[in-house]
């Protein structure tokens, strides 16, 4: 067996005149994240996570944000580009539990949606997947409602395809 554990964190301000994206889930809410991408906080967190348990570097090595072929793109997209990567690689993906951190807007009502979409993405089951929403109690940066952070933790594994 040859199981890796992947952490990964983002972090996006939000601004007006923005979609707020998460989980590829397009939300209501009166700002969005500011980004070169769509700015999908807790997409970018969990594909940190995936490249970084796989050792292929982070997030702005593979999909820098000087290329303009990611300007706008959505983070879902990405995502499965690194399904395609770990996949080429040998990797399987056995679980992912993400965090992401706001003070608004309540994220339960989506939480389903964007696990599918998640999943859909890496070609996993939902099951496998697991987001969580927190606050930060109106403190820093998040709890004031300045920007968004997200959390993820994966666990891969290689022995399944030797």
């Amino acid at each position: 067996m040859q199981f890796r554990v992947g952490q990964g964190y983002d972090v996006h301000k939000l601004i007006e005149g923005r979609l707020l994206i998460l989980g590829g889930v397009t939300i209501a809410f009166d700002k969005g994240l500011l980004g070169h991408s769509d700015a999908d906080v807790l997409t970018h967190a969990i594909i940190d996570a995936l490249i970084g348990a796989a050792g292929l570097g982070d997030i702005g090595q593979n999909f820098p944000d000087s290329d303009a072929q990611y300007k706008d793109i959505s983070s879902i997209k990405l995502l499965a580009k690194v399904q395609q990567l770990l996949a080429s690689n040998g990797w399987q993906i056995i679980n992912i539990d993400a965090t992401v951190v706001a003070q608004a807007p309540k994220l339960l009502p989506y939480r389903v949606e964007m696990a599918t979409n998640i999943a859909t993405a890496l070609k996993i089951p939902v099951t496998d997947i697991n987001i969580k929403a927190k606050t930060e109690e109106g403190l820093g940066f998040t709890g004031t409602g300045q920007g968004m952070s997200a959390y993820a933790v994966c666990l891969i594994d290689k022995s399944k395809n030797l």
